[in-house]
């Protein structure tokens, strides 16, 4: 069975908007759909706080594994 529902993230915990019809203790599998962005500066200064706190050398480690494709999983054929 498939339901979609709204929740909001808090403190480390996604609390639902709405009453969740399941018992105790039911495990479930979440996939999380962020809503539009509506304000794309506010998108783009959410992602420089990524890089808060670390140098300048850490940064181009960091986009160097990025964009180095061997980094990445790959089928073994």
């Amino acid at each position: 069975m498939d339901y979609v529902f709204e929740a909001i993230y808090e403190n480390g915990v996604l609390k639902p908007l709405e009453s969740l019809k399941l018992p105790d203790h039911q495990r479930v599998k979440i996939t999380i759909q962020l809503p539009p962005v509506e304000n794309p500066d506010e998108e783009l200064e959410s992602w420089h706080q990524v890089y808060a706190g670390l140098s300048d050398s850490d940064i181009r480690e960091i986009e160097s594994m990025a964009l180095d494709r061997s980094h990445f999983m790959t089928q073994e054929t």
